[in-house]
Parts: structure tokens; sequence; C-alpha cells
């Protein structure tokens, strides 16, 4: 029995690991992409970055969910409840802010239509 729960403590390491890589990966890839945006000032640079981000934290929290599996007292319990509630709160705000920053842009390109509207409708008159 104890070497079936050596195999599975081990296998769900290495799951956590294979997680904590994908989430990093997506982040430091989002921010290489956030950068080369950000140089050639393209709009959509701050709703793709904080996507990017957010993906990857819900990689690192999928990972300590699945590590919340092998814990052995509380006080690891307390410290994985506290990581996921701060990045579930992390998540949130970058929600937030896609929301906010997709509003400004919508906001941004009725004012650019409805001024070329305008500028229309003084040429034809």
């Amino acid at each position: 029995m104890a070497q079936v729960e050596h195999i599975f403590e081990t296998v769900v390491h290495f799951c956590i690991l294979f997680i904590e890589l994908a989430g990093t990966v997506v982040i430091v890839w989002s921010m290489f992409r956030g950068f080369i945006g950000f140089v050639r000032k393209d709009e959509g640079t701050r709703i793709q970055l904080a996507q990017g981000i957010m993906l990857g934290l819900e990689f690192k929290i999928g990972s300590e969910v699945l590590r919340s599996v092998i814990v052995s007292d509380w006080n690891e319990l307390g410290t994985l409840a506290a990581i996921i509630l701060l990045r579930s709160l992390l998540t949130l705000l970058l929600h937030w802010e896609i929301e906010a920053e997709e509003k400004r842009q919508r906001r941004k390109e009725q004012e650019a239509e409805t001024d070329a509207a305008a500028n229309i409708s003084e040429e034809q008159n």
C-alpha cells in the first residue's frame, strides 16, 4: 500500500510540475507578445497581455488545487488556500481590467465613427 501511495504522490508531483511549467510558459509568452505589441503601439496589447496572464494564472490555480490532493497537514492546507485565494483575486482583477479596457476601446471606436460620419456630412454640404 505504501508503494501505491508513493507512486500516486510521484505522479501528482509530476503533473503539478507540468501544469506549473505550462502556466509559466503562457505568462512568459504573453509578456513577450505584450512587449512586441507595446513597441509597435498596438491598441489590443493590454487586453491580450491581461488575457495571457489570466490564462497563466488559471494554470497556476489548477496546479495548486492538484497540490491540495497530497497535502499532509493543516498548515500546508492553509498556505495552499491563501495562494489559491490570492491567485483567484488576481484573475478576477484582470478580468475586470479586460472588461474596462474593452469598453474604453469600443467607446473610442464609436467616437471615431461618429467623427467620420460628421466629416462626411460636412463634406456633402
